[in-house]
């Protein structure tokens, strides 16, 4: 059975193929329900193993040539860092070890690498991407690692190779797209070092040295600030060329520990050399996590490790913490020379960034020195504390707040505790750690006076309003700046689940008319067209449907106002409010 695909090449119908090779299974079954329970099995992805290895052996028993492109294929589409364009998987095939040029003759069409590949290698149509036919075989494959000989090694020296070709080193790198000639100068200049990062041999260091010792003249160095780091203008100068970026900071940010060993060896490199973001090599492999690349240039004599960027003050201590990079933080620590606390452009110190993240282990790292600053403050006036309440970090609040240093209920320049912050923003798990403290006022309010149940209700957070009106010190009708209360903000903002527990709750007035407007919450809810909490306000004996603001609107108007005629409806069963008024509507 056979069909064209999208190229209008003959390839055999994979679900076919995988069925008939499998049918000696089925009829292996002892009785007719096990046959049926295998083909099952086969139909729906399951027990493909010996499936897929008699495939791949059919594969390696074709000629050579299209044994070994059948293979080669995938290795390569089972190990790319992501899915390759039909095109970039041709010329990547097409690249030949120890060349210096790219021959034409030497690109497989796509037509010949499927029929190599036996059904097991598709196109998607969508985005022209080359993929195996189904993610058991990808699995199959991982599991199987003996089927491919170094596969990042030679997936990696392809690559390099590639940028080290004549037409491709020619090309200006002030190019800002890829030209036709090149189309696997993307992947290649993006992802080599994730395949060398896992295997090296000798013939990938020596290209990686061949293209790393005049990185910043080469397009790939462009290509890689341009959609791997993705930074778009900043790292360029007039011309378009990018600035100090080298091969060194290249290899460090890549975290391909044995090429920055041969890089620093041929003593060519300047450790504390700034690029473009005022960043340093030993920045870049500290901000991606990459151990053992600081470890090495950390040996070196002249590198300062307190080195901050020029763009935003981050020193290799702070953009490893940001990052939550736990193995980077410890062994930066153990320097002597290490500044803790050392803060940024926007005063937030390592522990700042690693609260506001979230990373409970680095966070447990810097406490354990017990010198760093507990309640330093940003240039927002938020401490580590306010960041990770504000972020719903549970386990770094509960780690903050168990050091005898750490303030509980210290605001910020608009007076919000972290309480506040994070009823505002719906963290239960937050709000609960706070609440079992003795020293924080539930009650207190912000700015413009708004408490920790105002911001909950305003914003609909259920849970959060349930917990706070357990407690006995939290006031239900406590009022922010303009006299609205928790019931009007939820009211207005069409919260139906927070104006239900509010209403259910007895010492809730619905009736309190803010002092901007005077409006109450059945008439910012029927301005609003929140219909649902209106049918829920009118079912309170007590709420006055009937009751004005300050122009002499009553909820009725307003609804008519604004077109609410579902709401009208609803209020004019109830009031005989502004009849001539409605009638002219």
């Amino acid at each position: 059975m056979q069909v064209r695909d999208m190229y209008g090449s003959l390839i055999v119908v994979t679900s076919f193929l995988l069925v008939s090779l499998s049918i000696d299974a089925v009829l292996d079954g002892i009785a007719l329900g096990r046959g049926r329970e295998k083909l099952d099995e086969i139909t729906k992805g399951k027990g493909m193993g010996d499936t897929y290895a008699a495939i791949i052996s059919r594969i390696m028993a074709q000629p050579r040539r299209k044994s070994k492109l059948g293979m080669e294929v995938l290795m390569w589409v089972s190990h790319a860092e992501r899915p390759l364009h039909v095109d970039e998987l041709c010329n990547a095939l097409g690249v030949e070890e120890g060349s210096s040029g790219l021959n034409s003759r030497s690109i497989p069409e796509i037509e010949a690498l499927l029929a190599c590949c036996l059904g097991l290698v598709t196109v998607e149509k969508s985005s022209s991407t080359v993929r195996v036919v189904h993610n058991t075989l990808q699995e199959y494959l991982s599991h199987n690692p003996n089927l491919f000989l170094k596969p990042h090694s030679r997936i990696a020296e392809a690559c390099l190779t590639y940028l080290n070709f004549r037409h491709i080193r020619a090309l200006s790198s002030t190019l800002r797209s890829v030209p036709p000639t090149a189309p696997f100068l993307i992947y290649a200049s993006c992802y080599w070092g994730a395949h060398a990062r896992r295997e090296t041999i000798e013939s990938v260091k020596t290209q990686a040295l061949k293209l790393l010792c005049a990185y910043d003249k080469h397009v790939s160095s462009k290509m890689l600030l341009l959609h791997g780091i993705r930074i778009l203008d900043q790292p360029f100068d007039s011309e378009g060329i990018p600035r100090g970026f080298t091969g060194l900071h290249c290899a460090a940010y890549l975290g391909c520990v044995e090429i920055v060993v041969a890089l620093l060896e041929t003593d060519r490199w300047d450790v504390q050399a700034i690029d473009f973001h005022g960043n340093t090599a030993i920045a870049w492999a500290a901000g991606r996590g990459h151990e053992e690349v600081v470890r090495v240039l950390l040996e070196q004599s002249d590198v300062d490790p307190n080195t901050a960027d020029t763009t935003y003050g981050q020193t290799p201590l702070s953009l490893a913490a940001k990052n939550g990079h736990q193995g980077v933080v410890r062994i930066l620590l153990k320097r002597n020379d290490i500044n803790p606390d050392k803060a940024d452009k926007w005063n937030r110190t390592p522990l700042l960034v690693a609260a506001e993240g979230g990373h409970e282990g680095v966070v447990r790292v810097l406490l354990e020195r017990g010198d760093v600053g507990l309640d330093t403050v940003d240039d927002w006036s938020q401490t580590p504390l306010l960041r990770a309440a504000e972020n719903g970090r549970d386990g770094v609040v509960e780690m903050l707040l168990k050091q005898k240093e750490t303030n509980p209920d210290k605001a910020n320049k608009w007076n919000q505790t972290p309480l506040m912050l994070a009823a505002k923003n719906g963290h239960g798990g937050v709000v609960r750690i706070l609440l079992e403290r003795n020293d924080i006022n539930p009650d207190k309010g912000d700015k413009w006076i708004r408490t920790p149940l105002l911001l909950a209700a305003e914003n609909g957070h259920e849970g959060v309003v349930r917990m706070l009106l357990q407690r006995n010190d939290v006031n239900p009708n406590k009022t922010d700046d303009r006299n609205r209360t928790p019931l009007s903000l939820a009211a207005g903002n069409g919260h139906g689940g927070v104006v239900r527990i509010l209403l259910r709750w007895n010492d809730v007035d619905p009736n309190i008319a803010d002092t901007t407007y005077g409006q109450t919450p059945l008439s910012w809810s029927a301005m609003r067209g929140r219909e649902e909490v209106v049918r829920m306000l009118l079912e309170q004996s007590d709420a006055n449907p009937d009751q004005p603001d300050k122009q002499g609107r009553t909820p009725l108007v307003w609804a008519l106002e604004n077109g609410h005629e579902g709401i009208a409806e609803l209020l004019g069963e109830q009031t005989e409010s502004a009849p001539q008024y409605a009638a002219s509507l």
